[in-house]
């Protein structure tokens, strides 16, 4: 591997090329940057960055993920960061970074060709499905790569300050999100290249270690003595970085706002699953096993082509051992029949090119059909704007990359730093998804180095692998699993180029029609989107200026908690109610007090906009007879949300009114 990474330097070559390659991973990420209304994620990430503190925020949302919230908070402060579209240039500079480190260090360090890393990040930066308002996914990722290179160059340059420095990223990851816990499993790469070192030095014990009394090398307890006193020296120095990083920031925390605060948010957080069962650690878990489990479908389909390849390619190596004489004279160790065997292979010289080309045809016919087969079978699609086209090809591509790892850790001539590399990158498809209900989805949006990683490994696997003829004399030939693993690596580029080009998030889908703007919205200006959704907010904002009231305390329900930072109204006490993860009874509390300091201080009732469902709801209980009612199903599907019960009783009470109405919002005074 050592012969072979001097092999791509050339440090004078391409240099323009590379320039090119940095050019367009610094700009690429940002493509998207003006598409798109995002009723959902983007504005409500960017409201408790603007609104950041437990006054606008709720405790549990606001520690759990603290330093990113810190870091939106301070992108807020930037020029030209008052628009969504300027919030979305500086967050959309957190993929560029990773994309950069992520080809830098493969090319640098693990010296692949440039052109690979280039293709493996662009990749990678495609599958960022992710909005990237939500920073505390992109800042986790951004940790979590230093964290990597450092445990790499730590471990293989034996550094010990890097491996304090990669404690100290996974620790500061904790207070990035706090179901970034999980990350200390890192620590078993570094245990486990501590123990490739241990088995190399009892293997070739160093010179001049002399022998015990029993006449044995003495190499192989030096050598374990080496291993204990390494493997000790690394785990302290990887805990120190990473319990002292932890010690420090919540020390921080407590003086700022009271320890009491932050473990109080954090219980919440472990009492959310209550009303949000999909965030229970068990129903995590099986989320993400049951993604892999039900893609075996395809692994084994594919699995049986491949095997009918073989079959395909060891009875045309046997074929054309009949027609060379191969297996028998000189094959059988008798040299005496090597003319013999000569005049043969002159006469079926031409049968043999046939044979061997025709069979390759074939094979190749066999992959492309293989490729039209999947699409007919809605494997995936040419619906870019939507998430059809990456899931099944991403969650191949994850368990793609996790075999290869797998077996180049296991593989006998692989290079100890080849190996910790692999495992590594396995561990990081592992971990990224825990703490996320989406299954593996998180997984393919942090593949800044197991992208190029796998497009590596398989380019050398294209390039070297080559035929193995059995004792028996059959040859099993490595072309059909290049053949698949070809059109499998074409089809899965082409989905996640597809899907980078057109795709872009809202509301948990894709953006169509971007053809619309708002004139009128200051925070929305230059920003592309729907017709429809530009005549909601158009309207809207219209209001809104109209009445004064920016600035203005805001409570929404409805899945449109956005409209806090598009409306510029700060949130009374959460700017996303109606989630799942927001429990009742902090909302009753939360409306309690807010009804004594109305009452009792004076203080200025908040403004409330309902989505068009919730407000045709109480039109309907106020007795007034809507022209396109509820249906009974999503009636009763309201009627049975508790916190929207709450808030019903408080307008009731506070004696609020619709003050404006389309046919998407309702707004209260």
């Amino acid at each position: 591997m050592e012969r072979e990474r001097k092999q791509y330097r050339q440090p004078g070559k391409s240099n323009l090329l590379e320039n090119l390659f940095i050019v367009i991973l610094s700009f690429y990420p940002l493509r998207h940057m003006g598409w798109g209304l995002d009723l959902w994620d983007t504005g409500y990430n960017y409201a408790n960055f603007q609104y950041m503190g437990t006054e606008h925020m709720d405790p549990m949302w606001l520690f759990s993920t603290y330093l990113a919230n810190v870091a939106g908070s301070w992108l807020t402060g930037l020029p030209g960061a008052d628009t969504l579209r300027g919030m979305n240039l500086y967050t959309g500079l957190f993929v560029s970074v990773l994309a950069l480190t992520g080809y830098f260090f493969c090319t640098r360090k693990l010296k692949m060709p440039g052109w690979i890393a280039f293709a493996g990040e662009m990749a990678a930066i495609s599958l960022c499905w992710c909005p990237t308002a939500l920073l505390y996914n992109y800042l986790t990722y951004v940790f979590f790569l230093g964290a990597f290179i450092l445990l790499y160059l730590g471990l293989t340059k034996e550094k010990n300050g890097f491996l304090t420095g990669a404690g100290v990223l996974l620790g500061a990851n904790v207070l990035v999100r706090f179901s970034n816990l999980p990350e200390m499993a890192m620590i078993l790469a570094v245990w486990a290249y501590d123990v490739i070192l241990w088995l190399e030095e009892r293997k070739a014990p160093a010179a001049g270690m002399g022998r015990s009394r029993g006449g044995k090398h003495s190499g192989g307890q030096q050598a374990g003595t080496a291993f204990r006193q390494r493997i000790v020296r690394h785990t302290l120095r990887c805990f120190l970085g990473y319990g002292g990083t932890v010690a420090v920031l919540l020390n921080y925390i407590h003086i700022r706002y009271g320890i009491d605060a932050y473990f109080q948010g954090i219980a919440g957080l472990f009492a959310m699953t209550d009303t949000a069962a999909d965030y229970k650690p068990t129903a995590m878990i099986m989320g993400i096993v049951g993604r892999y489990a039900e893609h075996l479908y395809w692994a084994a389909r594919m699995g049986v082509i491949l095997l009918g390849g073989v079959v395909l390619f060891a009875a045309a190596g046997w074929l054309e051992g009949r027609l060379t004489g191969r297996g028998r004279g000189v094959a059988a160790g008798k040299p005496e029949n090597a003319g013999k065997l000569g005049a043969a292979a002159d006469i079926s010289e031409k049968p043999v090119r046939f044979l061997r080309m025709g069979t390759r045809i074939l094979w190749a016919a066999v992959c492309v059909a293989m490729i039209a087969w999947l699409y007919r079978r809605e494997y995936c699609s040419f619906l870019f704007y939507s998430y059809d086209p990456i899931i099944r090809p991403g969650t191949m591509f994850l368990m793609l990359a996790m075999l290869i790892a797998a077996i180049r850790i296991f593989h006998r001539d692989s290079p100890r730093e080849e190996k910790l590399v692999s495992g590594m990158v396995a561990l990081v498809i592992l971990l990224t998804p825990i703490g996320s209900n989406n299954g593996v989805m998180p997984a393919m949006n942090n593949l800044f180095v197991a992208a190029p990683y796998t497009l590596w490994e398989s380019w050398r696997f294209l390039r070297k692998a080559g035929e193995k003829r059995l004792k028996c004399g059959l040859v099993i030939s490595s072309f059909p699993a290049k053949g698949i693993l070809t059109a499998f690596l074409a089809l899965c580029l082409f989905q996640f180029g597809g899907f980078g080009a057109g795709f872009a998030f809202a509301e948990a889908t894709g953006i169509q029609d971007a053809n619309a703007y708002v004139e009128n919205n200051a925070v929305l200006k230059n920003i592309k989107m729907s017709p429809e959704k530009a005549q909601w907010m158009t309207e809207l904002s219209e209001f809104v200026n109209e009445a004064g009231l920016e600035g203005k305390e805001l409570i929404t329900y409805g899945y449109i908690p956005a409209l806090s930072y598009y409306l510029q109204m700060p949130p009374a006490f959460n700017a996303w109610c109606d989630l799942a993860s927001y429990r009742s009874e902090s909302m009753e509390g939360e409306l309690a007090e807010l009804e004594g300091l109305i009452t009792e201080k004076g203080l200025e009732k908040p403004v409330i906009i309902l989505e068009d469902s919730y407000a045709l709801y109480r039109e309907e209980c106020e007795g007034d007879i809507s022209l396109f009612p509820l249906s009974g199903e999503k009636r009763q599907k309201i009627g049975a949300d508790s916190k929207w019960m709450l808030l019903m009783a408080f307008m009731d009470k506070m004696g609020y009114e619709c003050t404006f109405r389309n046919v998407k919002f309702g707004v209260y005074q």
